[in-house]
C-alpha cells in the first residue's frame, strides 16, 4: 500500500489514504459504551509528564476511551518511534504517513517518564517501522534497558509490531526480556484483507509462538476486536489458533470506530457475550482472560500482569 502526502496544500490530513473514502454509518453507542471525561488532577499530572519528556503515548494517538480512567492513576502506555505509522489499518487511528527519524534520546526520556510517573509496571507499544531495516527491534530494547536503569523493579510489557519481513527482529526485543510480549491479532482472517490489509494473519500467529520458542518462560499476549462483522466461529478459531501457539493472555474488547472515513462498527456487541467469550478462553486453555466492551490491551495491565503470574504459580 502507497500513502500519498500533499506537502504543496497545506498540512498533510492525519489519514491521507482515507480522505476520499465515502462516510461509513456511525450507529450510537450503547450505554455500556458511555466513559467520563478526563477532567481529574491526576490526568493532568500525567499529561504534564508526557509533554514535558516529548514523549507519545497510544492513549492519545489512538483515542482510547480509557484515558481519563488510566491517567487519573498515572498509568500510561508509551508509543516509541514517533507519531506516524507506515501502515494504514482501517479501525486505526494513530496518524498515517512517512515518519521522521528516530530520536536516539527516546528511550532516555522513557526511562525517566516511567520513574517520575511510579509505575511498578509499565506497557510501551509502537507505531509500524516498515521503513526500518529492522522494525525498531532496537529501539525496543533500548527503551526495556533504559526502563531498566531508572525503575529496576519496574516489570515492562511490550506491545510491538508484527516485524513483518524483519529477520531477527523479533530474536532481538525477546533478547532484551520483557515481562510480557504481546502482538495483537486485532480480528479474525477472514476481516484481514479490509481491516488490516498490511499484515498477515498467520505471520502473527507464528511470530507469537516464536517468543516462547526463544524463551518458554516469558509470557505472551494477544487481543482482537469484536464488532468488525467476524463470526462468533471465527472468533473461536482465533482461540484455537493462539493457544496453538501457547499464548497466555487473550484481550477481547469493542471496536469503536475514531471517524466516519474508517471501518463502521458493524455491530455493538452486548456485555453478557463478551463474559460468555470468557469462560469459552479460560476453557481452552488461557491462564488469563480480559473480555468487556471497554477492555483494551494495556488496560489494567499491571493488574494483570499480577494475575497473570499469579496462575502460573497456581498451575
Amino acid at each position: 500500500m502507497v500513502v500519498v502526502l500533499d506537502t504543496v496544500n497545506g498540512p498533510a490530513a492525519r489519514h491521507p489514504e482515507k480522505a476520499h473514502r465515502p462516510d461509513q454509518p456511525a450507529p450510537k453507542k450503547p450505554d455500556w459504551i458511555r466513559v467520563k471525561a478526563p477532567v481529574s488532577r491526576g490526568y493532568a499530572e500525567t499529561h504534564a509528564i508526557m509533554r514535558a519528556n516529548g514523549l507519545h503515548t497510544v492513549c492519545e494517538e489512538a483515542g482510547c476511551p480509557n484515558i481519563g480512567e488510566c491517567w487519573d492513576k498515572k498509568h500510561a502506555t508509551f508509543m516509541i518511534m514517533g507519531d506516524t505509522c507506515t501502515r494504514a489499518c482501517a479501525f486505526c487511528n494513530v496518524k498515517t504517513g512517512l515518519p521522521g527519524a528516530l530520536d536516539p534520546d527516546e528511550p532516555q526520556h522513557v526511562g525517566e517518564a516511567t520513574e517520575r510517573l511510579g509505575l511498578a509496571h509499565i506497557v510501551v507499544t509502537s507505531v509500524d517501522r516498515d521503513d526500518l531495516a529492522d522494525g525498531g527491534a532496537a529501539h525496543f530494547a533500548a527503551t526495556i534497558r533504559a526502563i531498566r536503569a531508572h525503575c529496576p523493579t519496574t516489570t515492562i510489557e511490550v506491545l510491538t509490531p508484527d516485524f513483518l519481513r524483519k529477520e531477527g527482529a523479533l530474536e532481538v526485543v525477546v533478547a532484551a526480556r520483557p515481562a510480557v510480549f504481546n502482538h495483537n491479532l486485532e480480528t479474525v482472517p477472514s476481516r484481514y484483507l479490509t481491516v488490516r490489509p498490511g499484515a498477515r494473519y498467520f505471520h502473527s500467529i507464528r511470530l507469537l509462538q516464536r517468543v516462547k520458542e526463544l524463551d518458554p518462560q516469558m509470557f505472551t499476549k494477544s487481543g482482537i476486536m469484536v464488532g468488525l462483522g467476524e463470526e462468533r466461529n471465527e472468533i473461536l478459531q482465533v482461540m484455537d489458533d493462539l493457544r496453538s501457539a501457547d499464548v497466555d493472555f487473550l484481550t477481547i474488547g469493542q471496536y469503536l470506530q475514531p471517524t466516519r472515513k474508517h471501518h463502521a462498527v458493524v455491530r455493538y456487541v452486548p456485555p453478557d457475550e463478551f463474559k460468555a467469550l470468557e469462560t469459552i478462553a479460560y476453557a481452552k486453555g488461557f491462564s488469563m482472560v480480559a473480555a468487556s466492551p471497554l477492555t483494551r490491551s494495556s488496560h489494567h495491565a499491571g493488574e494483570d500482569f499480577a494475575r497473570l503470574k499469579a496462575a502460573r504459580f497456581r498451575a
